[in-house]
């Protein structure tokens, strides 16, 4: 016999707990498409309150919100479905009579498609329930009009957006050098608050290379033909690795730890992503003085 704060009715004969489940660990399966934990990809509208599920799209770009649960296939316009296989959302339907729905279809605070079904007005209208009670009970405090629509990463300034080069393939970078925060998930279950470029580590070059790699720089007499770019293809293969995993110089030996995020690189695109191109090299972040003689 030993001391205990339970009543006897809590515990079965062997001292286990009745109504206690076991602890779930979560862990990345070697084979998955993502890095990310399935718990990691829950959110909440930031229109309405209610959850939605990220998934990573075919393409490896900008996720999109589904709803968390599926819908007869039936009762959802074809080109409204969509089916998630290993953790990428497909925008189709997979032949099986359930579908998933994104959530901007249902979102109580965007107006409804015209081509909506009875189903999906219904369960809007539930939504619509569900976001008054999140605001009465002051769980939810939607976004005033001014915040609603928050400029997008390609409406900033050029220069916060450089062009770097890892790997043989050009991205757009989420933000500036500086700020581009680690995916890497801590054992506190926290976002990892260091930033990829490490003043410590090797760093990349800013060079002028030509817009188009594929044309003879010999042949570009034009500066707008050029392009001001942060190289890191002379660093070691284990250095550009990191990079592109974004990760920090802590993590990037940690393969044990989750990504609680997913990576913000772009394919550098010259049509899409004209308005980031520069063809100057940055000015140096101390600019030498010459003195007068």
């Amino acid at each position: 016999m030993h001391a205990t704060n339970t009543s006897a009715g809590d515990r079965a004969w062997d001292g286990s707990y009745k109504h206690r489940r076991p602890p779930r660990f979560l862990r990345v399966a070697p084979d998955s498409p993502t890095r990310l934990l399935r718990t990691a990809q829950q959110s909440q509208c930031s229109d309405c309150g209610n959850h939605i599920e990220w998934y990573d799209r075919t393409s490896g770009h900008n996720p999109i919100p589904l709803h968390p649960h599926e819908l007869p296939a039936t009762a959802v316009p074809p080109h409204q479905r969509w089916h998630v296989d290993t953790g990428i959302a497909h925008p189709s339907g997979d032949g099986s009579p359930w579908c998933r729905v994104r959530h901007r279809a249902l979102c109580p605070a965007t107006p409804a498609e015209p081509t909506s079904s009875s189903t999906m007005d219904a369960l809007r209208r539930s939504l619509a329930l569900t976001s008054r009670r999140l605001q009465d009970t002051g769980h939810f405090t939607p976004l005033p009009p001014s915040c609603a629509d928050p400029p997008t990463p390609d409406t900033a300034a050029p220069d916060a957006r450089p062009v770097v080069q890892f790997l043989c393939l050009r991205y757009l970078a989420p933000g500036p050098l500086e700020q581009i925060p680690c995916v890497a998930q801590t054992r506190a279950r926290n976002r990892c608050p260091r930033p990829v470029l490490d003043p410590d580590a090797l760093p990349g070059i800013w060079i002028l290379a030509p817009l188009h790699p594929d044309h003879d720089p010999g042949h570009l007499p034009l500066n707008e033909l050029w392009l001001a770019l942060y190289d890191l293809t002379h660093l070691p293969y284990s250095e550009q690795l990191r990079w592109r995993a974004q990760r920090c110089t802590a993590h990037a030996t940690a393969p044990d730890a989750a990504d609680i995020a997913r990576t913000t690189w772009e394919p550098f695109n010259p049509r899409t992503h004209h308005q980031h191109i520069r063809h100057h090299l940055p000015a140096p972040p101390h600019p030498a003085r010459q003195g007068r003689g």
